[in-house]
């Protein structure tokens, strides 16, 4: 009864907190077009990183402005969205045949509505309905099955990502796209793999999160280029100049991984 008692208290103080956030306008979710006053923090926000993140220029989530309160959406499909938007991608998903991997909730429905002629949601470990079990380094299709594949921050938790590479090239159609961001620091020019940095603490301290194993610098470019890809990193502040990035909870200095295969685009 106590247990149940004090999970009515915090249900009852988040509805509040969320009731009182939605009364302001500062922030605005392109997901579910609520407005508030700001978006929640993921885990303590920018604070909690640590200072050597900061001194590499660690890029990629704005963990100020993380979750939508109301959605739950987070800023890494809200951002893909508004590249979408602005980018007419969402036209090209309609009868197209799409991976998409670690799919998320909010994202995976917008590209439902496209109406493609084949999706394929998959995750290593898939816990949703309609979600197939898919391990990046091994994809269970054949080659060339796909006109696009969406792979949004999932190559820093694989081990073998040069494997995980290869094999998004090969299952994309000649002349398809990949959209294949993932976090990394700027001010590093090779990407940090140290069998020592082992445990979640400096695991958080070097990578960012726990269960991340790498903290890619400037050779993430080439290692894509590598497998093969044609990468094209586009900004926010050419891409997006009139989306303010505070106002709708997104990293700027996050680029777009827009790459396609055999250099057709």
């Amino acid at each position: 009864m106590e247990y149940q008692a004090k999970q009515e208290k915090a249900g009852a103080l988040r509805r509040l907190r969320r009731f009182v956030n939605g009364l302001g306008r500062a922030r605005q979710c392109c997901v579910c077009g609520r407005s508030f006053f700001r978006f929640s923090k993921f885990r303590g926000g920018w604070n909690s990183f640590s200072p050597y993140l900061n001194n590499v220029k660690w890029t990629g989530s704005d963990f100020d402005n993380f979750w939508c309160p109301f959605c739950r959406s987070h800023d890494r499909e809200r951002h893909l969205m508004l590249y979408f938007d602005r980018l007419g991608i969402w036209e090209k998903l309609a009868g197209a045949a799409i991976l998409h991997l670690a799919p998320e909730k909010h994202l995976a429905g917008r590209i439902e509505a496209c109406r493609p002629a084949r999706y394929v949601k998959g995750d290593l470990f898939p816990s949703r309905e309609g979600v197939e079990r898919v391990d990046v380094t091994q994809i269970p299709y054949a080659a060339a099955s796909f006109d696009w594949v969406i792979c949004n921050h999932v190559l820093e938790h694989v081990p073998d990502d040069v494997q995980a590479l290869r094999e998004l090239w090969r299952v994309l159609r000649p002349g398809g796209h990949a959209i294949l961001q993932t976090p990394f620091a700027s001010g590093l020019e090779k990407s940090l793999e140290d069998p020592e940095i082992a445990d979640d603490e400096k695991r958080i301290e070097f990578y960012g999160q726990e269960d991340h194993v790498r903290l890619y610098g400037r050779d993430l470019f080439d290692r894509i280029r590598g497998a093969g890809f044609q990468l094209t990193l586009m900004k926010h502040a050419e891409c997006l100049p009139a989306m303010d990035a505070r106002r709708y909870g997104v990293n700027p200095d996050e680029p777009l991984f827009l790459c396609c295969r055999d250099g057709v685009s």
